[in-house]
Parts: structure tokens; C-alpha cells; sequence
């Protein structure tokens, strides 16, 4: 006999495009066995042309929200029937739940930055000015969230008409720098944040010279794989604060959690150590170069 779904099991899942490599899987299921909740956490690897059609449907399939990675942001943002604030400004949205019948998109990469930055570099009473590196949507996210705390912002993207639309959006206290304007700005810097892929497995490598940057500067680098990126290995060389990918992908992940399932996890050793373990068993393998904002 075939048993009925449990009623009060609930659902969410991740949507990508070629994403097996997705931690959002390990994390939001390790949460629900912590918690004793009832619950899953799925992969839905999804082409392109098939998005809109289940995007659109997701409580008919069962779920009660889900984040979105690559390549799906873009038609996300576009798709939901409501957004907050945050996810408007920043122009992505990487999170969804229902709030009735109406889908609503969020934005918690900001969020996990922050919280990160605060758990790993205690940066909560710094100040700037910051320099971010790239104009994609992680460096939005970056921007939106230093704004919020005050910080002036410099942002340096290899094409300029990318880091232009980056001062269109968020207005005076951000400017726009070639990458070679770098080097002119880093010794002002109390924050310097990679939101590229470079660094990452299989990507080119970042070469700055971190003796420009102040001694009390903080660095930061969204990608996790490797664990820590040559970026972050030269700034602890030189005794710097470093807060990284892995632990933001943790904290961005907690606000969806909590509003999918009910209750608000915590970030722990424990969950790192799985994580670590598990990007440690697959690096050199079939790996995707992850990054906190891919999942």
C-alpha cells in the first residue's frame, strides 16, 4: 500500500543549472536532523528553458520555498509575485517563500556577509572606507550591506561600465575604479572583499600586493573552494583579520531555513566541520568552484 505524504513534512530545495556540487543540501538537512524537524531540503537541477514553469509552481510540487543559484537569479528576481526591500535594492534575489498564495523573493547574501564578517573578523564597530572587487551580484549584495553599515565603498571591476551601474544604483557614497586603480586605494582600505571567482579552483588566480593595506584592514573572499583561497592565505601570512566564503554560504542560509521550517538554526563548529570534510573529500575530483552565493 502506498503510504500519503506526511502533511507536516515541508519542503524546500535549491534551483540551479548544473549546481551538483550544492552544499545548500548537506547544510539545510543537517539543520532538520539537528532540530528533530520533520522535513527536506532537495537539489533541482533545472535547464534554463524549464525555470519559469516550475519556479512558478513550486507549492504544486510541493514546496514551501527554495533557494535560487546559477543561472537562475536573473529570471527569479523577475518572476516573483512580491520582493523585499533588500533583494529591490540589491537586484537579486537568491531566496523565496510563500506568504499566502503569493511568492515572495528575498535576499540574504547581504545578511550572511554581514553576520559572518561580525562572527569571523569581529567587524561589527569598523568602519571605512572598503574596497570590493567586481559588480556582479555578490559585489551588489557586499555593497547594499556595507552601505548599511555606514561604510563609504569603492568598487573596482575590470570592465568600468559595470562599476558605474554599481554608483547608478546605490548612489554617492559609492565609486567606481579600473582594476588599475587598486593599488591607489588599498592603503585607505579597512576592508577589502573579492566577490569574483577569481581564487577559485579552476579560475585564475588574484594577485594583490597586501603590504598596501592597512594593518587593522579586514579581508574578505566569497569563494570556498579551496577553503581558503590564495587571497585569504597571503592576508593571514600578514596577520590580517579574514572572514570566508564558507562562512557566509552558513549564515546567508539561516533566514531561509527559518522561515521554510519554523525555527532558527545556529551555525556551529560542527556544521563547518562537515562541510570542510566534505569539500576536502571532493576537492581534485569532480568539484564545481563554489562560492557563497552559489550554493
Amino acid at each position: 500500500m502506498t503510504r500519503s505524504p506526511n502533511p507536516r513534512t515541508r519542503k524546500a530545495c535549491v534551483m540551479g543549472y548544473r549546481v551538483a556540487y550544492s552544499r545548500s543540501p548537506l547544510i539545510h538537512n543537517h539543520w532538520l536532523r539537528e532540530l528533530g524537524l520533520q522535513g527536506a531540503y532537495e537539489l533541482m537541477d533545472i535547464a534554463p528553458e524549464a525555470f519559469g514553469g516550475f519556479f512558478r509552481n513550486l507549492a504544486g510540487r510541493g514546496y514551501v520555498g527554495g533557494n535560487i543559484t546559477t543561472p537562475h537569479k536573473d529570471a527569479a528576481f523577475r518572476l516573483v509575485d512580491d520582493r523585499e526591500g533588500a533583494a529591490e535594492a540589491i537586484g537579486a534575489v537568491n531566496t523565496v517563500w510563500y506568504e499566502g498564495d503569493r511568492l515572495v523573493g528575498g535576499n540574504t547574501d547581504y545578511l550572511g556577509f554581514l553576520a559572518n564578517l561580525d562572527e569571523s573578523a569581529s567587524a561589527s564597530g569598523d568602519h571605512g572606507p572598503a574596497v570590493v572587487i567586481g559588480a556582479g551580484g555578490a559585489a551588489r549584495a557586499v555593497v547594499y550591506a556595507l552601505l548599511e553599515r555606514g561604510w563609504n565603498v569603492a568598487v573596482v571591476n575590470r570592465t568600468p561600465a559595470k562599476a558605474d551601474a554599481l554608483v547608478e544604483r546605490f548612489g554617492r557614497r559609492v565609486t567606481a575604479h579600473p582594476l588599475a586603480g587598486l593599488e591607489r586605494l588599498l592603503p585607505q582600505a579597512r576592508l577589502l572583499a573579492n566577490a569574483t571567482s577569481l581564487g577559485a579552483i579552476g579560475q585564475p588566480s588574484l594577485e594583490i600586493d597586501l603590504k598596501l593595506l592597512h594593518r587593522d584592514a579586514v579581508v574578505c573572499d566569497f569563494n570556498y573552494v579551496p577553503l581558503k583561497p590564495p587571497l585569504l592565505r597571503a592576508a593571514e601570512l600578514r596577520g590580517l583579520r579574514i572572514a570566508d566564503g564558507l562562512g557566509m554560504l552558513m549564515h546567508q542560509a539561516v533566514p531561509g531555513f527559518a522561515r521554510w521550517f519554523g525555527k532558527r538554526p545556529r551555525v556551529t563548529p560542527g556544521l563547518r566541520s562537515l562541510l570542510e570534510a566534505d569539500i576536502r573529500a571532493k576537492t581534485g575530483t569532480s568539484i564545481g568552484a563554489g562560492s557563497s552565493t552559489g550554493g
